[in-house]
């Protein structure tokens, strides 16, 4: 994962401004992608994926999901770091985060350095807030790691009707083969261009290099995934 220093923005909400990470690619402008953060917050690993998306040519905002806790992201490491995250998660207003992350995207998109209609990508909570923020503002793309909210939103599978690819683990202790199941048949319902990846004996959160469940094999061959998807739906 490559490293490089985002600079800070506001994105306008109902309750005031919510900072956001902006990282932009070499040449100054490109293809915009909302990422949205795990569980732990913007972490130094969410950091790095979206320097790493910046390195392939995409202008990317990360919006700090936490702005309205008083703590932003988790310090402990392991399960009690789970502990943690899960206390924090548990104190956000989903549908208040919906429109923040909605109000993240539409800030990404009016940006001048971005070219065209953004898309959206979220890991573990992020993955499934992504899902939510394509049924509302259609993004290009949708790429969903382990969206954990993802069983609870299957309703709103319809309204997402651009290319989305979504990553599981067959070993996810949250979301075991029969909740992916049901989320694949619905997703890919009525022709919708959804695709699914299963990666063998990978955990919850394998893409997070800085978590125990961290699965390096199952995460090289996730990101190659995503960014071939990416490249033939949102090129940079």
């Amino acid at each position: 994962m490559t490293t490089t220093s985002p600079t800070t923005l506001q994105v306008t909400t109902d309750d005031g401004e919510m900072p956001a990470y902006l990282w932009r690619p070499e040449s100054g402008s490109g293809p915009g992608l909302l990422l949205l953060q795990e569980i732990f917050g913007v972490s130094a690993y969410i950091r790095r994926r979206a320097a790493d998306l910046a390195a392939a040519g995409y202008v990317v905002l990360v919006p700090e999901l936490y702005w309205r806790l008083d703590q932003q992201e988790v310090t402990a490491s392991g399960p009690a770091g789970v502990e943690q995250a899960m206390a924090l998660v548990n104190r956000l207003d989903w549908p208040t985060t919906v429109a923040d992350a909605d109000a993240a995207f539409e800030r990404l998109a009016a940006l001048d350095e971005v070219r065209g209609t953004p898309g959206a990508m979220g890991f573990c909570f992020g993955g499934g807030l992504a899902f939510a923020v394509a049924a509302d503002v259609a993004p290009t793309v949708l790429v969903s790691y382990y969206g954990s909210a993802l069983p609870g939103l299957l309703d709103l599978a319809p309204q997402v009707t651009c290319p989305s690819l979504h990553h599981f683990g067959t070993a996810d202790d949250y979301l075991p083969a029969d909740a992916v199941r049901t989320i694949t048949e619905a997703v890919t319902a009525d022709g919708r261009p959804a695709r699914v990846e299963l990666h063998e004996g990978a955990n919850h959160a394998f893409d997070n290099d800085d978590f125990f469940l961290h699965h390096p094999e199952a995460a090289a061959r996730a990101w190659q995934q995503t960014t071939a998807f990416l490249a033939e739906h949102l090129p940079a």
